[in-house]
């Protein structure tokens, strides 16, 4: 992250375009379910509920989109 001060006051703040944040919530993938492209929802640690593939798994960190809050992938 990168802030641009001006006389001591922040007037810009520059985020990633990804974070790195770990599952604390999402319910087991459902056995046999293989039909395209699958989602379940994923909560994080902020509460902030994301979209996930089945294969995701409580525990598991994943690779989140600042831009449009989007999973990326699995790290």
């Amino acid at each position: 992250m990168k802030v641009v001060f001006y006389d001591g006051k922040a007037i810009s703040v520059e985020l990633p375009t990804s974070v790195v944040r770990e599952i604390t919530w999402t319910e087991p993938a459902v056995k046999g379910d293989t039909s395209g492209k699958v989602l379940k929802p994923a909560k994080i640690a902020t509460g902030f509920e994301v979209p996930v593939p089945l294969f995701v798994n409580q525990g598991d960190k994943i690779e989140i989109d600042t831009r449009t809050g989007e999973y990326r992938k699995r790290v």
